[in-house]
Formats: structure tokens, sequence, C-alpha cells
């Protein structure tokens, strides 16, 4: 044995290595592979029960997981997709060169479809079954960059239009025929259904989306398929936490339903991706290490002969040790470069390829761009029982773009304009029929007519399919009527001397909501382990928590009226510490109408801190793919969290809300106030199926509620109504006007009582839920009249409360000073207006303390009152001295903003 075998095998007995392995093939060739695994795992156990250690090793050779022999056969005609696909590639490249062209540097991506252009080909011709009668219809969670592609194909199939090709990422004079940049159901809501390209957001959406098919089938509420969730990502997208963050739930799950298509082109936006390494086998590691199904798919069928004569293992060594920064080169650098740097290492591996041209070099292909290789992958994972599969599919970014131009080039992510002859070596390499003159001014889509074989045969291939894909449902097809709001009576009344908090108010509406027939197996509670913190235990022994498996052991609790349980048709879905699978899971259920024809009404409960400033990205998510829920910011407030201190206490969740547009944003005082909110969105959301969320804040601070006043839930909705009306005033009285929300209301409600008793200060009290909404609704009335100058002018819903009211107003919130500022437009002409809030950082104290500290509390308030008035003219100075030293405020106390 050389010294190359030495290497190889390190073996201090290679004949007995030898015995063992043919004996181990003559199991396979006789009973098959699981059964020599079986017999592997035996001789493991055996080895470790003796005190061996065998570490584990979650990688495997850099060869294909599945071997030739075992490679499922596509059913297609193999010439014919080939010409559909090459014609895909033309048009989507034709598309992003043709905008760029344009004046306006409307960018956009060629390299990442012309990579994964294959992958898709196959998923669409074969396996990516569309909503039918027969068929719930897979999800496909499309790579963002990859777009371009998607639409080539919609245009060949007659879906879209050669004019609305030249109107991609041209969405404002487009008209509503234009093509988004990336898929984003906002902006073409009967096309895309999952918004991806903000990198990480579409893996983690697929697992929870995965896990929530589960749910609905356990809950007996759609019945079990085959259904598969299938996610496109690129291998430096596995960097994003979200991306790999929630893979062991998948795993621990078996979510078999669930399929990973990693394109794994070796490059991310700037270089390599592992130049150093090898990013597939660390992904095959890490999948395999969460109870993933690994399949690798590395090598085209061009390398099986030489693989095939690898008798001595010296290319799979090759193979191994060759980092990714050296694939890139070799495509980047053609065919005589891969024979030196690549083959050339060993005498074994340049001997394989010495009868190859450069050219034959060259076009060994990479497993991503075999259609025959992906069809078997792709076989393989559908057929997979029991856990989810990744596909780990080596591509060459900017495939077919051209040596020296883009192909596996470091810029070619940026790649957006190519020049003539570039188009012409595509062109060539993909067979376009289109001559050198149609090329000089504008590079021309192709379509080769819809009675030509390649467009029958891509109909004929999505009608066996059950239709086109992408496709988005607006609606679910059951009309659902929400509860009136006497149902919610329970939290209408008053509480009396009973003492409760809004997020006690708020378990009780959904407890009411729970009972409802048509509603109540639609309701789905979400918590992010902090179930016990909102007093949502109840619900673990009224609807159970959910358990793919059932509970498996008698909980420590048993004993207990509340205590855990957990079930396979458990209502409650309970995600564990993890803030951004919570909101993914919500995502799954607020979506649930369109992607599965079942409306769900998801509550998400979790700290208001914890949410739009943390997973704020995936809540934008949800407003672009229309979503319909319910987030609830529980322990709201910067001053009412009281001893949980600066990480925790919230201040701004409101105007992160407010940034989204079809996010309807709440912060009432009382349970009567949730009760009126609870009822529109149930009404909004699930009756009339209108596309927005709500986010509702509600607090821990216990206090007694009053009925319903009569008349408000108009003002309510809108976001203000009066709550006290001081009276009709007395000529020369002062007067102010109070505006608060949440749980500082209360202090608002305190310091009208001090105004007067101290001052002879009469006020109107206004409780005001909703200062987003009231913003927005003035600014839509002064965009009106701006665009109306002749027309009868729109009064802002603010401006007509205050209008004729006396004296300066004043609004006090738990929030930023910005929070209730946001009306400040809208205040009648000469109304002064005051804005007190929570700037700075939280910290931990008692409410009283922390109140004065930011100086929102019922003194400082009534001081900004006064200090109001004076401006005015209504009060004197000394007025405003007495209240300071009554009142024992600090003059001298810093900004709350500075410390």
């Amino acid at each position: 044995m050389d010294q190359l075998d030495d290497i190889l095998n390190q073996d201090i007995d290679p004949t007995e290595t030898r015995e063992w392995v043919d004996s181990l093939d003559a199991v396979i060739n006789h009973d098959g592979t699981e059964r020599a695994h079986f017999l592997l795992e035996k001789m493991v156990d055996t080895t470790r029960r003796s005190g061996g250690y065998l570490p584990f090793n979650p990688t495997t050779e850099y060869v294909n997981t599945i071997p030739p022999s075992q490679e499922a056969k596509s059913p297609g005609d193999a010439a014919m997709e080939w010409r559909i696909r090459s014609l895909i590639r033309w048009n989507a490249m034709a598309m992003v060169v043709r905008a760029n062209r344009k004046p306006g540097e409307l960018g956009g991506h060629i390299a990442s479809f012309a990579s994964s252009a294959t992958l898709y080909d196959v998923g669409f011709n074969h396996f990516w079954r569309a909503p039918s009668a027969d068929h719930p219809g897979d999800l496909i969670l499309h790579q963002g960059h990859s777009s371009p592609g998607i639409y080539a194909r919609s245009f060949l199939e007659g879906r879209l239009a050669e004019d609305q090709l030249d109107l991609f990422r041209m969405e404002v004079v487009g008209h509503g025929r234009s093509l988004s940049s990336y898929p984003h159901p906002w902006l073409m809501p009967d096309y895309w259904q999952v918004p991806t390209v903000s990198m990480g957001l579409g893996p983690i959406q697929a697992i929870y989306q995965a896990q929530f098919f589960k749910y609905l089938e356990n809950r007996g509420l759609v019945p079990k398929s085959d259904r598969k969730i299938w996610c496109f990502m690129g291998d430096g997208e596995c960097d994003e936490p979200e991306s790999l963050g929630a893979i062991s739930l998948a795993g621990r799950e078996g979510l078999d339903n669930l399929i990973f298509v990693i394109n794994c082109n070796l490059q991310r936006l700037d270089g390599p991706v592992r130049g150093n390494g090898k990013i597939i086998q660390e992904l095959e590691g890490v999948f395999r290490g969460g109870g993933w199904n690994a399949i690798k798919l590395a090598w085209g069928s061009y390398w099986d002969p030489l693989l095939a004569r690898d008798h001595k293992g010296v290319l799979r060594k090759l193979m191994m040790e060759t980092v990714d920064g050296e694939y890139q080169a070799c495509k980047a650098f053609g065919g005589a470069y891969t024979r030196e740097h690549f083959f050339g290492k060993y005498p074994e591996t340049r001997e394989m390829v010495a009868n190859l041209s450069d050219d034959d070099i060259w076009r060994l292909n990479r497993g991503g761009h075999d259609p025959h290789k992906v069809y078997a992958a792709y076989h393989a994972a559908s057929n997979t029982k029991g856990m989810p599969t990744v596909i780990l599919a080596k591509t060459v970014k900017g495939y077919g773009m051209g040596l020296g131009t883009g192909e596996s080039q470091n810029p070619t992510h940026q790649q957006k304009k190519l020049d003539d002859e570039s188009v012409r070596h595509f062109r060539d390499r993909f067979q376009i029929p289109i001559s050198d003159d149609k090329l000089h001014d504008q590079v021309p889509y192709y379509h080769p007519g819809k009675d030509s074989p390649e467009v029958q045969y891509m109909l004929e291939r999505r009608n066996a399919l059950g239709g086109f894909l992408p496709q988005r449902r607006r609606k679910a097809e059951a009309k659902l009527k929400a509860p009136e709001l006497a149902a919610f009576e329970q939290i209408t009344k008053g509480t009396g001397e009973r003492e409760i908090s809004t997020t006690m108010a708020l378990v009780r509406g959904i407890n009411l909501l729970l009972r409802d027939k048509q509603l109540g197996e639609r309701v789905v509670p979400i918590v992010a382990d902090e179930a016990r913190t909102f007093g949502m235990e109840g619900m673990f022994r009224q609807i159970g928590i959910y358990a793919p498996f059932g509970q498996k052991y008698k909980p420590q609790d048993s004993d207990q009226l509340l205590y855990y349980r957990e079930d396979q048709k458990g209502q409650v879905l309970q995600q564990g510490i993890s803030e951004a699978g919570g909101m993914a899971s919500w995502m799954a259920a607020a979506t649930s109408y369109s992607i599965s024809n079942q409306a769900m009404l998801p509550f998400f409960i979790y700290y208001s801190m914890f949410g739009f400033q943390r997973i704020g990205d995936l809540c934008w998510a949800s407003g672009d793919m229309r979503a319909r829920g319910f987030l609830v910011g529980g322990t709201a407030g910067r001053t009412t969290l009281n001893g949980e201190g600066l990480q925790h206490e919230d201040g701004h969740s409101h105007l992160l809300a407010g940034a989204i547009p079809n996010v309807k944003a709440y912060d009432p005082t009382f349970s009567y106030e949730v009760a009126v909110i609870l009822q529109d969105g149930v009404r909004s959301m699930m009756q009339e199926q209108e596309d927005h969320y709500y986010y509702i804040t509600v607090m821990n601070e216990n206090y007694s509620h009053p009925d319903l006043p009569k008349g408000s839930e108009e003002g309510i909705i809108k976001g203000m109504y009066l709550f006290k009306d001081g009276g009709k005033p007395k000529k020369g009285e002062p007067r102010v006007q109070l505006l608060g929300s949440g749980t500082i209301l209360r202090e608002v409600i305190a310091a009208a009582e001090l105004l007067e008793k101290d001052f002879g200060v009469k006020s109107d009290i206004w409780s005001c839920p909703s200062f987003v909404e009231l913003r927005r609704d003035g600014f839509d009335a002064e965009r009106w009249n701006r665009l109306h100058p002749e027309a009868e002018q729109r009064v802002p819903y603010v401006t007509g409360l205050l209008e004729g009211r006396g004296g300066p107003a004043i609004a006090a919130t738990d929030y930023v000073r910005e929070f209730a500022d946001q009306i400040r437009a809208f205040m009648p002409d000469g109304m002064r207006y005051t804005v007190l809030g929570t700037d700075g950082y939280g910290r931990s104290d008692t409410r009283a303390h922390l109140r004065s500290f930011f100086e929102v509390d019922r003194y400082w308030i009534a001081h900004a009152a006064l200090a109001a008035l004076a401006k005015d003219g209504k009060m004197n100075a000394k007025d405003v001295s007495r209240a300071i030293k009554e009142y024992k405020l600090d003059q001298d106390k810093p900004n709350p903003l500075t410390v």
C-alpha cells in the first residue's frame, strides 16, 4: 500500500476492514439500507456500553446523499423542460436589464434566480400543488431576490402580459398592474402569499406555518393531507438568527410537511459565504443535529462517472479538503484553471480528467443545476416521514451570465446591467431565437406563443398539479358573524369595589369568545412562556396546550385546579421563551384565512417592550401579508410595570405600531374599552374580513372600573370620547381640557379633582384610547382639504370634539411625549396644547415614585394645566408657584430624559 493509501485509510488491518465492509454490502444488497443502519446502530451502542468513546460526527462525505442507484427518475420531458427553463431565464434577465436601461436606477437582481432556476423549475413542473377541490395546496416561500424568475414563468403561462414585465419595480405608475420588487402580498394581493426578502423571515415563518398546519389537522379543523411547505433560502441567509433559530422546533415536532431548499451558491452579497470553509458541511451538521433529514445535492450527473472510478477515494478526499473560496474560483476562471488548481492536486485526480477537454471540465455541473438530481432530491424529501427535510443544493451564482461578466464573481449579486456582448452570450448559451439586430437598443422578451409546445407543456403540468402558482386567496369562504357587544357584558359592566387589571379584562374577553359557538374553536391564544404572568393559566385546563404527541407525563401540579395540561387537540400555542417564535406562530394563524381557507382569531400576548421593538420586522411583514388578529402588549407602560426596570418598561411601542399602516393601536384604561375594541376587532377581521390587525396594550395594575358610558362606543373606536363633562362653564371661570390614556388616565382624573379643589379650575376629561387613530384621521382630513379647496372642508375628529370648549388642553400618558403629541396639529385654533410623557429610560421603583419621576402623576398634570392657564392669562404665575410648593414639585430635578 502506497503513502496515499495510508493517508486515506489510516487502517491497522485493511483485510479485516474489507471483510466488515463486504459483510455490510451483503446486508444492503439482501435486506436494504434500513437493516444495515439498524445493525450499525447496534454496534455503536455495544461499543459505547463497553466504554468506547464515539463522538458524534454530524457531517458526511462531500458527495450527494442520494447515490445514482437510488435516484427516483423524473417522468418529465427533459429536453422540453430545458427549453422552458431557458426561456424563463432569458425573460427574467431581460426584465431586470430593461428596467435598468431606463432612467431612474430601478435595480433588481439577475444572479440569484440564475443560480436557482432549476430548483424552481422542477418544483413547478412536478411537485407543487395549487389549492383545488382535491388538495389544500402547498405553500411556497420564494427567495425574494428570485422574483423576476417567478414573474417570467407567469408570463409564459399567460398570467402576466408583456407590458406588466416592463412595470417591474414601477409600482406607482403601474396602477395595479405592476410587479413588486420582491414578494409583497400587500402590493400583489392575488399573487404573492408570504413576504420573504427581509432575510431570515422566510425560514422562521415556514417552520411555524408547518406547525400550524399540523395544529389545524390535529384539532380536526382541516382534514389530514400530504400538504407541504417549501421554503427557499440562500446559504448566506443562514447567518440570520431567524433562519436557524427555530429549526429544533421542527425536528422536535417531526414536521415532515416542511422542506427547506437552501441554494448554496457559496456567495452572499459581497463575497464567499465561507471562503475558508464549507457552508454545505456546516449546514448539514446544524440541521442533522436539529433532527432534520439532510440531503446534500452537491454534484450533477457529469460527475457520476468520475466518482464511480474513484476506487481509492482520492476524488472524495479532494472534494472534502477543497474550501468554498476555491470552488468559487474554479467556476469563475474556467476549465483550464480547474484542471490545474483542483484536479491537479493529486496524480490520481489529474489522470481522471486527462481525456476531458477544458470545456468538458468546465461543464462538470453542480447538483442544483441538474434537473434529474433535483427531482430525486425533491422526491426523497416529499416522501420522508417523521422529520423535516433540508436540501443543500450546490449551485453557481450568476449561472449563465458568462465568465468575466457575472458568473461566480464576487460583485455578481449587484449585477443589474449587461452589455450587448454579455446579452448575446446569454442568448447563445440558452439558444434563444432572437437575432442580433433585435438586441441593439433593447433586450426583447421572448414568448413562443400560447399554442407552442413549450406553453402547452407548462399548462399541462400545472393543470395536473391543480392550477397556477403563486396564487393568493383574499378571503376565507366561511361566513362568520361577530358576537354583539352585549355578549361582553361581563366586562362592559363596572366592577364596583372589586379591583381588576385591564389584562384580566382582556383574558375574560377571550374566554367569552371561546364560548362563542361559531368563533370559539377559531380562537388561538399564543404565549411566549408568560401565561401565568398574564393570568391565562386557567386556559391550560379549559382548552389545553397544543402538543402534537399529547402529554406523556404526569404534570407536577396535577393536583391543582389549574394544572399544566398538554393535549394533541390543545388550543393554546405555548411557544417557549421566543418572542420571534410566538410572532411567527401568530402570523401563521393570522393568515390562515388566506393560506388554508380557515379564518382563525389569534391573540399573541407578550411583554409590550418585547414586541414591535424586538420583532418589528416580523410585525412589518405581518402588515404586508395582510394578517388579521390581536397583538396584546402586556404589562404595558413605562411606570405601570413598576419593578422590572429599564429593559422591560415600555414607553414607545405605540409609536412603532403606528408606523405600520394597517395596524389599529389602542391603549385602553377601562374594561369596557377593552370590550368595545375586542368586539370591533372581531367584527372587522372575522365578519367583514378586513385586512388589518389590532394592537392592544394592557396593564397589570388593579383598580375599579366603571360601567360603559352610554354612546361612547364610536368614540372609543375612533380614539377619543368625553369621559366626564366639567359642566356648563360660568363666565370667566378657568377651564382645561384633560386628555389621557391607559393607566395614566386615572392620574388625569385625579388631577381634575385637585384642580377644582385647590384652584377652582373645572376640567373636561377625555379618554383617548388611540392617539394613533386620531392622528390618522386628522391627517386624512388635512390632506383631503388641501386637494379639495373649493369643497366643504372636513373637520378632524379631534378638532370637532374640542371646538368651542374653553381653556388649554393637557395630555398625559405612560408613553413618550411624541405619542400624545401626534394630534397637536388638530387642536382648535387658539387652543394651547401641553403634552406630558415618560421620555427617558425606565427604572425600578413604586408606581407612585416612577410617575413623579417622569412627571406624569396627578400633581405634575395639575401643575401643567395651571402653567398653561397662566400663559393664556387665565391664571397668574403665583398660582403656578403655589402649585409647585403645595404639590412638593422639585424645580431643580434633572430632566428624566437625561438620567
